[in-house]
């Protein structure tokens, strides 16, 4: 394979999933032995940077970018970024999360990395179809890197987005430095527990994760990881105790790291509306931590594949999800590596090269 150039370019580095991954691959492709650089829009980090990776701020989003959002403004910004890529004249580039300044770039080999599933973000009609004009808008005869088969099913067949090629590739991962870092000391809770771990808003769906998890019967307690708006956690506390389970339920607050717990959990449950590939449940697989999980749109389903699809449950279903929290209680199950093998490094990074 060519040494290639390749630009990621992303708002910031602050945040969840979008960020880790952006950070992981660049510095995977820089391992291989690609140039590779990270341009950020402002300087607000939380995640730990890798040793070696370059990263450029271009300071183009500030309170005032923020206060006078138009599309001029988006134009003088998409300007500065386009110097930038000038200069270092890469032969990818990749925007992530930034789509609405990145989508006034021209350069000829522009990728924009779709990591979520518009078509079940919103259940208002008409919020719904502004959703999905505003993807038509900012992509159609574009190239898009969607993170899941499922999320490139959704823009073509429920957005209907006719964009110049969709690509379908899996957050790459490989499983020592999640090791490594389960390995390190944590506050974990006494004995055995359930985990999930998801920010703190509508869209996680804690109230269908506790009222299953009540109907469930079981007596493991089941721990939360997360953060969210005042009220947002106010609501998820309320529900605790409404539903008689403060007992039972701890509420962990953010952790940077939050391997040790989920390596040390008896499974991880995710209960989501919509995702696009939520790597919460493969670093859980990694981990050798079995998974519950709704089968919202996008990305369990591909996840959890072979027998672990027995613990797959419709969305609607809290009755089934109930009885797949008893279940897995009662018996978890083994995770071994057939099971996470397609998210591999050495499987997924040949296809960010081949770009």
């Amino acid at each position: 394979m060519a040494r290639k150039r390749f630009a990621f370019v992303i708002e910031d580095l602050y945040g969840g999933g979008a960020q880790k991954s952006l950070l992981y691959t660049a510095d995977q492709l820089r391992q291989r032995g690609h140039t590779v650089k990270v341009f950020t829009l402002r300087e607000r980090i939380e995640h730990r940077l890798p040793e070696g990776l370059d990263i450029e701020d271009l300071a183009v989003v500030t309170r005032v970018t923020k206060a006078t959002s138009t599309v001029l403004t988006e134009k003088w910004q998409a300007a500065r970024i386009a110097k930038a890529l000038e200069a270092w004249r890469p032969d990818v580039v990749i925007s992530c999360s930034c789509d609405k300044i990145t989508r006034h770039l021209t350069h000829p080999n522009l990728y924009f990395w779709v990591k979520s599933d518009v078509s079940a973000k919103f259940s208002d009609p008409g919020k719904r179809e502004r959703a999905f004009d505003k993807v038509r808008r900012f992509y159609r005869g574009r190239q898009v890197i969607a993170v899941s088969q499922g999320v490139k099913g959704n823009l073509e067949d429920v957005v209907g987005l006719e964009a110049e090629r969709i690509v379908p590739i899996y957050n790459p991962y490989e499983r020592e430095p999640f090791v490594a870092m389960a390995d390190e000391p944590a506050p974990l809770p006494d004995g055995e527990y359930l985990l999930s771990v998801a920010a703190i808003e509508p869209r996680k769906r804690h109230d269908r994760l506790l009222r299953a998890y009540a109907d469930s019967g079981v007596t493991t307690p089941l721990a939360i990881m997360g953060k969210g708006k005042p009220e947002h956690e106010a609501e998820l506390r309320r529900l605790v105790a409404e539903l008689g389970l403060s007992e039972r339920v701890q509420l962990l607050g953010y952790h940077q790291n939050p391997y040790p717990f989920i390596r040390h959990a008896k499974a991880m449950l995710l209960t989501s509306d919509a995702e696009g590939l939520p790597r919460v449940l493969i670093e859980a697989l990694l981990l050798h931590t079995p998974v519950i999980s709704v089968d919202c749109p996008s990305g369990p389903k591909e996840i959890l594949t072979q027998e672990l699809a027995d613990f797959l449950v419709a969305p609607d279903n809290e009755k089934g999800l109930a009885d797949a929290i008893a279940r897995m209680d009662q018996a978890p199950v083994t995770i071994e590596p057939r099971h996470y093998q397609q998210f591999l490094k050495e499987t997924v990074l040949p296809q960010f090269e081949a770009l």
